[in-house]
Formats: structure tokens, C-alpha cells, sequence
């Protein structure tokens, strides 16, 4: 399984395709192959926002975080 990709989702304001653009973006950028990729974003597609919110947010992590779990 890949890592998943670091990226923040703040700042896109409820837009589905600056979210989608984001992630494929940061996810080429970090080495994940394009069918990967498509794949991911196909699922994403499959359904309303809070769906394509929730598949983007479960093969990310955000880019401000530091990995403390205190």
C-alpha cells in the first residue's frame, strides 16, 4: 500500500474539483503512479461531496502535522 499523501485541504472552500486537483497534484508529486491516482479519484467520484470529501481524507494526512499524539 502507498504512503498516504501529505497535503493540507484548508483553503479550498467546499470546491470538489480544487480538492481533486490538489490531490493529484501532491500525490505525483510524492511518487504515487497515475492509474493510483485515478483510481482514487474514480472513488471519490462515485458519490455526493461528503463522499469525495471522505475518500480524499482517508488516503491523506495533513501537511502541518507533526506527528504528535500527545
Amino acid at each position: 500500500m502507498l504512503a498516504k499523501v501529505r497535503m493540507g485541504l484548508l483553503g479550498e472552500d467546499g470546491n470538489a474539483f480544487a480538492i481533486m486537483g490538489r490531490f493529484r497534484r501532491a500525490a505525483k508529486a510524492q511518487g504515487w503512479p497515475k492509474d493510483e491516482i485515478d483510481r482514487v479519484l474514480d472513488v471519490a467520484k462515485a458519490g455526493d461531496y461528503n463522499h469525495l470529501l471522505g475518500v480524499i481524507m482517508d488516503h491523506t494526512e495533513d501537511e502541518n502535522d507533526e506527528g504528535d499524539d500527545e
